[in-house]
C-alpha cells in the first residue's frame, strides 16, 4: 500500500512538472517572428527607452540606474511587468534606463544566458558604473521597484 502510495505521489509530481513546463514554454507552433516586439517602453517620453539587443552601447554615466527587465510577451507575469516599466520611464526617464529583452526569441536568448536567469520575469538592476547591485525574480510591484532606485540615488 505505502509503495502504492509513493508511485503515485510521483507520477501525480510528474505530471504537474510536466504541465507547469507546457504552460510556461513557449508555442513550438508558431513562428518566432510571430513575437510582438516592444519597441518603445515610453510613449511620448522626451528621452525615448527602446529595446534594446546589445546592452554594451548603453551609455550608463548617463543614468543612475539601468533596470533591465528579461522576460516575455507571452507570459502573465511579464506582460504585468511592461506596465510597470512604462511607468519607470515616465517617472524616472531621466535617470533610469529601462530595457527589456523577450527571452523567448532569438534576439534576447543570449541575455537570459548572460544573466544567468532561472525564471521569468527576472529584473536585473545595474549601477553607472555596469556593476550589478540588485536582482529580482517575479512580478516586482512598482512601489518595491521605487524603493531599489532610491537607494541609487534616483529621485
Amino acid at each position: 500500500m505505502k509503495f502504492l502510495k509513493r508511485i503515485t505521489g510521483m507520477l501525480l509530481g510528474f505530471l504537474m512538472f510536466v504541465l507547469i513546463l507546457e504552460c510556461t514554454a513557449p508555442d513550438k507552433k508558431s513562428n518566432p517572428a510571430n513575437y510582438k516586439e516592444i519597441s518603445n517602453v515610453a510613449e511620448g517620453n522626451a528621452r525615448q527607452h527602446t529595446v534594446l539587443t546589445d546592452t554594451s552601447k548603453i551609455v550608463r554615466s548617463e543614468y543612475k540606474v539601468t533596470f533591465i527587465e528579461l522576460g516575455s510577451v507571452r507570459c502573465y507575469p511579464c506582460k504585468e511587468m511592461q506596465k510597470v516599466m512604462k511607468s519607470i520611464a515616465e517617472k524616472y526617464g531621466d535617470q533610469v534606463n529601462v530595457v527589456f529583452h523577450d527571452i523567448w526569441t532569438p534576439k534576447g536568448r543570449p541575455y537570459g544566458e548572460k544573466y544567468g536567469i532561472s525564471a521569468i520575469p527576472t529584473q536585473v538592476f545595474l549601477d553607472e558604473n555596469d556593476k550589478e547591485f540588485f536582482r529580482h525574480e517575479g512580478y516586482f510591484p512598482e512601489d518595491e521597484l521605487v524603493k531599489v532606485l532610491k537607494t541609487k540615488g534616483v529621485r
